[in-house]
């Protein structure tokens, strides 16, 4: 994917996009009206939990974006970065996309969890493991977001930012784990359970995996979407840098100018006499 760059008067044009991102995005959008369709009036009730069972289609293919997708893309681009002979911004710029839309994905892992938790636990809230560890990996990654923020060089940023997302990887297995590791209220396993035993079937799970789809194609175009405004950005940035330079270089120039032209005057008078 290419980077912005000014053209020769100055103005910023937008960076590439390539064809298959709006491929991507037909995609999405058309596997997500699939899964609302099939959801909401194909798929069956439970047997159990009856319609509250229905946020399987969403809050499993989130969380699974939340941390694997986005916690995945993220720490690749912050490694790659990190080693001297795959140095670009694009892939810091590619980790601070992914951090950024993978924020999104985590709040709404909460968001949807509480929503399906509460009929079924009583509460909105617990400081359950799994749920404890989510919401640290939303508080890591809206640290990662402040710290890009932080006025700094642009590689001892991205440096500082590599640092942070593997601080934010290491998270994910312990979120994953949480529900083997303690004891919580949490289930352990939506589809497969450890000994790869199915829970889900047919219709509801051909849906699932449906949107399973729809989550990651829609996290694919946000990351793209995302990653080209981190490059207009950085451009805006570099633009206002030399207009500032060039703003101080003129400023400068006519100190000098001023200060000559007073002189000059004064050292004829001084021959003359």
């Amino acid at each position: 994917m290419s980077t912005s760059m000014s053209t020769s008067d100055g103005a910023l044009r937008t960076p590439w996009r390539p064809r298959w991102l709006a491929v991507v995005g037909i995609g999405a959008v058309v596997t997500a009206a699939l899964t609302v369709w099939l959801g909401l009036w194909v798929t069956p009730p439970d047997e159990v939990q009856g319609n509250l069972a229905r946020l399987l289609y969403i809050h499993p293919a989130v969380a699974t974006v939340a941390l694997y997708w986005a916690g995945g893309v993220a720490l690749l681009g912050s490694l790659l970065y990190l080693w001297p002979r795959t140095r670009s911004f694009f892939w810091d710029r590619l980790a601070a996309a992914a951090v950024e839309v993978g924020a999104v994905f985590s709040a709404l892992t909460l968001v949807t969890g509480s929503l399906w938790g509460r009929p079924v636990w009583g509460v909105w809230w617990t400081w359950d493991a799994r749920l404890t560890s989510t919401a640290l990996l939303l508080l890591l990654e809206l640290g990662y977001l402040a710290l890009r923020r932080v006025p700094a060089d642009a590689h001892i940023r991205a440096k500082r930012c590599a640092v942070a997302a593997i601080l934010i990887a290491i998270d994910v297995p312990i979120v994953h784990f949480s529900v083997d590791w303690w004891n919580t209220l949490h289930q352990s396993g939506t589809v497969l359970d450890p000994g790869f035993n199915l829970h889900v079937h047919g219709s509801m799970l051909w849906t699932m995996l449906l949107s399973f789809l729809a989550f990651t194609l829609i996290f694919v175009w946000l990351l793209a979407m995302r990653y080209r405004i981190e490059v207009l950005q950085d451009a805006v940035g570099d633009q206002e840098l030399e207009v500032s330079l060039s703003e101080r270089w003129n400023e400068d120039a006519e100190l000098v100018g001023v200060g000559g032209g007073s002189g000059a005057p004064g050292g004829d008078e001084g021959g003359g006499s």
